[in-house]
């Protein structure tokens, strides 16, 4: 990779944090309001919490983080869903079961460290797959 390849992804990766950090708030909002306000089973609203932030970062990383690669659309959005999504879902709610249940943790402590564990995988298969350069779905090196 070259200097200029590195730092295009250095700062694509800071810009997929800065979504990140920002979809980390909606989902740990969205998931407070479900579980504690409206008493839903703190799995489900997990699962319900992680989709609300899987919608808001592609609206995001669609427009800002990987907004010079061209194939906008729904073909894209059922791309990141069925990847980062699906992945964030599964990990999150396997960690949760693990963190909250076998380990006695906050649900809110233990949703935070699931969502760390899940960034880089999510980061590599949007650049590579779903925001990929030539729109095949597949970045090259």
């Amino acid at each position: 990779m070259t200097r200029s390849g590195r730092r295009s992804t250095a700062i694509r990766w800071l810009k997929f944090n800065l979504v990140g950090g920002i979809g980390i708030a909606v989902q740990l909002l969205t998931l407070a309001v479900l579980k504690a306000g409206l008493h839903v089973n703190y799995l489900v609203a997990t699962a319900l919490a992680v989709e609300a932030a899987v919608i808001h970062n592609f609206l995001w990383h669609e427009r800002f983080t990987w907004a010079e690669r061209p194939g906008a659309g729904l073909n894209r959005f059922l791309k990141f869903n069925l990847t980062t999504g699906l992945f964030s879902i599964g990990g999150n709610l396997a960690l949760m079961k693990l963190l909250v249940d076998l380990g006695h943790m906050n649900y809110l402590l233990a949703n935070g460290i699931t969502i760390t564990a899940c960034s880089v995988v999510n980061f590599l298969v949007s650049d590579f797959f779903v925001f990929a350069e030539d729109g095949t779905g597949i970045q090259s090196m």
